[in-house]
């Protein structure tokens, strides 16, 4: 009941303050006919325009918009409230790419920095700024997603971010935990990011089965992978048992440990579970953190948000996969009462693969 308030109170507070800002600020109309809040974003109507061309197939939620999202992560992530790791969101994993694609957890971005790498330079923005801006762009591409925001003016990055900075399937949760809280997140912000999961998909953790997704919705951004998380495992989706994943409950789908441990962890689980089923929940608390990482260690930036495109709603309720039912949750939040879901009709679904890379913020 208490998650049920929440949702309420954040998609009332969410509506209040859009209305409010609605009507205390002043637009511009831009030379291109774009209306914003500021005449410093003018410029950016374009780039997001050569970016949709140039990265996203003209506006497509498919490899490149997942790839634009997993690198925003890894970007801002390398980054402490305590200092001494790096200058978070500030692009530095594609300025310094050749120095930071080398580190463990980030195997398989050099695919993401090499095509997104030409692009930047031709828009002539900040590479946190270029990063960020197709981050959002990318995002908005999927159904279901929030409209992200983006907050311009990033100066150019100064340094690598340090290694170990990025949370890998094999960590434990109490480590994951501690490694957000280091860059300023709560653990039920740190859920709330792992909501990105819903449009991700793993290369390099089985080699053999490059492209294999999270959930069985991998083209939309809704709560199918919190639910699926929690579904009882009986098989690995490729050449068996692989480090950083644990039983699948489909074919042809990859369940990481990291995820399976944060859903059944007492201090995570019930967030967990509170997603499931809560499009407006998931959308609020996602935007929310995402706009906490995206402007980590970063100062006086113009709120250029209403340059990101509107993505497509996502208004249907999520469903068990065919012949899978409540008796297949793993319920680790007793005291939260488990939404109703109905199931698919038909045989149990095999999950296609995405060729051949998305968004997974452990990519192992």
């Amino acid at each position: 009941m208490a998650f049920a308030r929440l949702s309420a109170l954040v998609a009332i507070a969410l509506a209040a303050s859009q209305t409010a800002s609605a009507a205390l600020t002043k637009r511009v109309t831009c030379s291109t006919g774009h209306v914003t809040a500021n005449a410093a974003c003018c410029a950016l109507f374009p780039i997001v325009d050569q970016i949709q061309k140039d990265l996203f197939d003209g506006g497509e939620c498919g490899e490149e918009a997942h790839s634009a999202l997993r690198l925003v992560f890894h970007d801002a992530i390398g980054f402490s409230i305590h200092g001494g790791k790096g200058g978070g969101a500030d692009g530095s994993i594609l300025a310094f790419n050749k120095t930071e694609t080398a580190f463990h957890a980030n195997g398989g971005i050099d695919d993401i920095t090499d095509r997104q790498f030409p692009v930047f330079l031709e828009t002539g923005l900040t590479a946190g700024d270029f990063v960020h801006l197709a981050g959002a762009i990318g995002t908005a591409n999927c159904p279901g997603a929030p409209r992200l925001e983006f907050k311009f003016g990033r100066p150019a990055p100064k340094a690598p971010a340090p290694d170990l900075t990025i949370p890998e399937p094999t960590d434990s949760v109490t480590k994951i935990l501690a490694r957000f809280a280091d860059a300023g997140f709560s653990p039920s912000e740190a859920v709330a990011l792992l909501a990105s999961h819903t449009i991700a998909a793993a290369d390099v953790i089985d080699t053999t089965i490059p492209g294999t997704p999270f959930d069985s919705t991998v083209g939309t951004f809704d709560s199918q992978v919190f639910l699926e998380v929690l579904l009882k495992g009986s098989l690995f989706p490729g050449n068996g048992a692989q480090t950083g994943e644990v039983l699948s409950p489909l074919h042809g789908e990859m369940r990481l440990q990291s995820d399976f441990a944060i859903s059944q962890d007492p201090r995570t689980a019930c967030f967990w579970q509170a997603m499931i089923n809560n499009q407006q929940l998931m959308m609020a608390e996602f935007k929310a953190a995402m706009a906490k990482l995206q402007v980590l260690g970063q100062r006086n930036l113009i709120d250029c948000s209403d340059v990101v495109p509107v993505p497509k709603p996502f208004t249907s309720a999520i469903k068990f996969p065919a012949t899978f039912s409540k008796k297949d949750v793993q319920i680790a939040c007793p005291q939260l009462p488990f939404p109703n879901l109905a199931t698919v009709a038909g045989p149990a679904p095999t999950v296609p693969p995405v060729s051949p890379r998305l968004l997974e913020w452990g990519d192992e």
